[in-house]
């Protein structure tokens, strides 16, 4: 019994010491900047949370802890752009209605939750975790920084557009038509689409015009009832708020950006999008990023003509690609996702690992933040032992903001101790 009250103590302590900022140095090892090229024996400086130097023969400032990483390889902490971390069981999906943008995820965010110490074993340190697929409109997603058990205003990232998750293609007709409900077909699932925006207009005018009219100091005027589900749906239209979209095949990829255009609203990303290569030169013109993985396919139907060359062909046409988990448990492996990439895709390295850091960043609108070892950015780091695309390698420390969150030694002391 004492021993395990001074190992859940041993935890507390080591949770109090992560949660308060520190100045770093990472000294000596390789740095691969994604952005500015690969620094031999370089040096990185983080203070108050922002990467200060970068570079060879960089002075360090006196106080600041330093990291010996000679041997070791650093780069900017992975960022995975659609994951299903951090919630309860049987919260992901509110599949009461094919319409439910109202649902916020930031609601159930768990910070203790186990997923968020897994994903970050991976060098991962930025996810936009997700509603499910269930639903036409689903939910809205979270942009969050992995600062495991941190409150979730802390965890949640300030200042970029929220996204709304949307689905189309067999999910939500498989599931609503089961039910006996519309949409039961792919022509549901675009009506529903189309009737939840048109009315989220109808609604949108009705709110314009009594605040042109407040404005202009016109007395006795009552608002239009609030609607928390049109509420959401007008931050789309005045594009206080982006979508990502999970849909598979070509043809519904080709509507998708249709009716984008139609309503005039912002597509970040379209997940899961295996079918992406057939429309690389759509998808970059319209400069939307495609979102998905290597080599899972043939799982169902829509999912037939995955081609892991086709990384190659969007690469080309200038699509920003980004490699995603879709996963509670596959975050921690992007790395070797990326490089399974380069199995089948004649790119260079440095392109399978921007698809897991600044390609995804540019997804999420932080690129300007995150994704790049540059001077201003935010001070997100992953160390691992051997090259990121080794397959041998293993990630050695995640840092957040120049905090360790992640210390695989340590975590390695905690597991052993727990089993005593």
């Amino acid at each position: 019994m004492r021993r395990k009250i001074l190992y859940l103590l041993t935890v507390f302590i080591l949770i109090a010491v992560s949660a308060a900022a520190q100045d770093l140095a990472l000294k000596g090892g390789t740095i691969l900047t994604i952005t500015k090229g690969t620094i031999e024996n370089g040096t990185v400086v983080i203070q108050d949370g922002k990467i200060t130097a970068v570079g060879k023969n960089i002075n360090i400032p006196s106080g600041i802890k330093i990291i010996d990483v000679t041997g070791k390889y650093v780069m900017p902490g992975l960022i995975d752009s659609h994951t299903h971390i951090a919630f309860g069981m049987g919260d992901g999906n509110e599949v009461s209605n094919p319409v439910t943008p109202q649902i916020w995820m930031k609601e159930v965010l768990d910070p203790g939750h186990d997923t968020i110490r897994t994903t970050l074993a991976g060098g991962v340190t930025t996810v936009k975790t997700m509603h499910g697929s269930a639903n036409v409109i689903g939910g809205v997603n979270v942009t969050i920084k992995l600062k495991y058990n941190h409150p979730v205003e802390e965890m949640m990232v300030k200042g970029v557009r929220q996204q709304l998750k949307m689905a189309l293609g067999e999910n939500p007709k498989r599931l609503y038509g089961s039910k006996g409900r519309m949409p039961s077909t792919r022509m549901g699932n675009a009506y529903v689409a189309r009737k939840a925006f048109i009315e989220a207009q109808e609604y949108k005018a009705k709110w314009d015009k009594y605040e042109k009219e407040k404005a202009a100091g016109k007395k006795d005027i009552k608002p239009p009832e609030k609607d928390l589900k049109m509420e959401t749906l007008r931050m789309v239209l005045e594009k206080d708020m982006t979508i990502d979209c999970h849909t598979y095949r070509a043809d519904e990829i080709v509507w998708l950006l249709k009716f984008c255009k139609e309503f005039d609203i912002v597509l970040k990303q379209i997940s899961h999008c295996v079918d992406g290569y057939k429309v690389a030169d759509l998808m970059a013109e319209a400069g939307v990023s495609f979102g998905g993985w290597v080599d899972w396919w043939g799982m169902k139907e829509e999912m037939y003509d995955g081609c892991p060359f086709g990384f190659k062909i969007m690469h080309d046409a200038g699509v920003n690609i980004v490699i995603n988990s879709d996963s509670a448990n596959e975050g921690r492996f992007l790395y070797l996702n990326a490089a399974k990439m380069l199995k089948y895709n004649d790119l260079p390295e440095i392109e399978a690992l921007k698809m897991i850091t600044i390609n995804a960043a540019r997804s999420l609108e932080m690129e300007e933040r995150i994704g790049s070892i540059e001077v201003g950015k935010d001070g997100d780091m992953a160390v691992f032992d051997k090259h990121p695309l080794d397959s041998t390698t293993k990630v050695l420390k995640t840092i957040i903001e120049g905090v360790i969150y992640y210390d695989y030694v340590e975590s390695r002391v905690r597991v052993k101790g727990s089993y005593r």
